[in-house]
C-alpha cells in the first residue's frame, strides 16, 4: 500500500503534542522492556503493520528475547511473563477492545495490585498513546518495513 500523506507535516501541531506525551512516557520510570510489549500487543490488536514492525525492532533492540515477542498474542497461554507483566497486558487489551465490555474489574483489580496509582495512570497514558498512533498511522498507510530501532545502552 502506498502510504497517503505526511500527515506530521500537514499537522505538526498535532504531531509535536504527540511526541510530547511519548517523551513524558518515556520518563515515567515505568520499564522500558514492558512498555514495549504493551506498545506491541496493542499494535498487534489493531492491525498495525508499521507499529508492529516499530515496536517489535524496538523490543529487540532493547534486549527482549525472541521467544517472548513470538508468544505474546497468546501470553495467557505461556509460562514465560511476570504477574505484572500479565496484569500490564490484560490492562492493554481492556483499554484496546474497550467497545467489548468496557474495563472489567476484575481486569482492573489485577493491574491495581501490580502497580502503584502513578504507575497505573501513566500505563493508560501509555496504551491511550499507542492506540492513538495505530489509528492514525492505519489512517494514513504508513509504511511497515523500513523502521530502524534507536541504539539502546
Amino acid at each position: 500500500m502506498k502510504p497517503r500523506m505526511e500527515y506530521w507535516k500537514a499537522a505538526p501541531g498535532g504531531y509535536r503534542a504527540m511526541m510530547a506525551l511519548e517523551a513524558y512516557l518515556h520518563d515515567t520510570g515505568l520499564d522500558q522492556g514492558l512498555l514495549h510489549m504493551v506498545k506491541l500487543r496493542a499494535s498487534q490488536i489493531n492491525g498495525c503493520a508499521y507499529c508492529i514492525d516499530m515496536h517489535w525492532k524496538d523490543a529487540r533492540a532493547a534486549g527482549e528475547g525472541e521467544q517472548r515477542l513470538y508468544g505474546l498474542d497468546a501470553w495467557r497461554e505461556a509460562p514465560y511473563y511476570s504477574d505484572r507483566e500479565r496484569a500490564a497486558l490484560a490492562w492493554t487489551e481492556a483499554l484496546t477492545n474497550i467497545t467489548e465490555g468496557h474495563v472489567p474489574d476484575s481486569v482492573y483489580d489485577a493491574v491495581r495490585d501490580q502497580f502503584t496509582d502513578r504507575e497505573l495512570a501513566d500505563l493508560a497514558w501509555v496504551v491511550a498513546a499507542i492506540n492513538a498512533w495505530n489509528r492514525v498511522a492505519i489512517a494514513f498507510r504508513s509504511e511497515a518495513g523500513s523502521y530502524r530501532p534507536r541504539t539502546h545502552a
